[in-house]
């Protein structure tokens, strides 16, 4: 496998032509992947608001006018019948996240609870609570917890302009804490935020370079909410969104050079049209959100994707679970 990739090589697959780059693409994700099936995801914001981080791009900071209250943490019976309702609606995997800068020793119980629900409905587990310590990944991983989820949002060069309240560093000290504790990653970002193509390219290599490719890579396109950064900046300057096709090739490269991971279609899919979801699919994608709603902002909802996935003869993932599938090697056409 793969963890060698040079900038100039991800930049090459970039600048090729989109039909050859798709090419290529589905020739890796058919390789290791079936290809008619994609993983359906529910994400649930189980702690809103009121976070200390200053995010660019998110309506939870304090920073952010965005007029979302804080909440405390959701009482583990209401998360278990969400992740109930979730289960019968069709979803294999239940993705819960918590606005804070790193949970506290306190909420640990709670949220170890909440993972040992969860998991005994038979759905897969992926948690989101900022940064952990050794210690926390540990009672994560004792309750069963499948995956976790911290981004690196974007490239190194670019992540001071969105993120000052923590490093880059400091989210690949989690990650590396949550590895350590025998956890699988969940780590991508966001697409959109006025990044330059050579921005996406240095994203795609922090990944794709790490001692072990995380076994989730969530694509976001930037949902600019109003009251924050990015959002009004997105506004003042709609020029800086990122268009579809450079979307998709975004999507092509992660599959390309990490070809076991689950490629997860994240944030921005409520906007994009049926023909740019079909090509992020043929590009590698099989992983997407359901439902209504991802965290605070909207989602293209049950109904829509299952008229989607008719149109398109895609099916809901079935068979052994994505993250035995991606624990050993497999055949890579890169």
């Amino acid at each position: 496998m793969r963890r060698d990739w040079t900038r100039e090589e991800i930049a090459e697959l970039f600048d090729l032509p989109l039909t050859e780059l798709l090419f290529r693409a589905a020739e890796v994700h058919r390789a290791n992947h079936p290809a008619d099936q994609v993983q359906l995801c529910t994400l649930l914001s189980i702690k809103t608001g009121g976070c200390p981080e200053d995010c660019g791009y998110c309506s939870q900071s304090v920073k952010a006018d965005s007029g979302v209250a804080a909440t405390k943490l959701m009482d583990v019976r209401e998360v278990l019948q969400s992740a109930a309702r979730a289960k019968d609606a069709g979803s294999q995997r239940f993705c819960m996240g918590a606005a804070w800068r790193n949970p506290k020793d306190r909420d640990m119980p709670a949220i170890v609870e909440i993972v040992k629900g969860v998991r005994a409905m038979g759905l897969e587990t992926c948690m989101t609570l900022g940064m952990l310590t050794p210690g926390q990944a540990e009672m994560l991983a004792e309750a069963g917890l499948d995956y976790y989820n911290h981004n690196i949002d974007t490239s190194p060069e670019r992540y001071g302009d969105v993120i000052t309240t923590r490093t880059l560093e400091d989210r690949l000290d989690t990650l590396e804490n949550v590895r350590s504790a025998g956890i699988n990653v969940c780590s991508g970002g966001i697409v959109g935020m006025g990044e330059t193509r050579a921005d996406r390219v240095g994203f795609i290599h922090t990944l794709a370079t790490l001692p072990r490719h995380p076994e989730s890579v969530p694509i976001n396109a930037l949902v600019p909410i109003k009251g924050t950064v990015l959002g009004d900046m997105l506004a003042d300057t709609p020029m800086a969104k990122i268009d579809d096709i450079e979307f998709v090739r975004t999507v092509a490269v992660a599959r390309i050079t990490m070809p076991l991971s689950m490629v997860r279609l994240s944030a921005g899919r409520e906007s994009m049209s049926e023909s740019t979801q079909a090509l992020c699919f043929l590009a590698g994608a099989n992983s997407i959100f359901t439902g209504d709603k991802l965290l605070t902002a909207g989602n293209a909802g049950d109904d829509a994707d299952a008229a989607l996935f008719a149109k398109l003869g895609l099916k809901a993932l079935s068979g052994e679970e994505p993250m035995r599938a991606c624990a050993g090697e497999a055949l890579v056409r890169a």
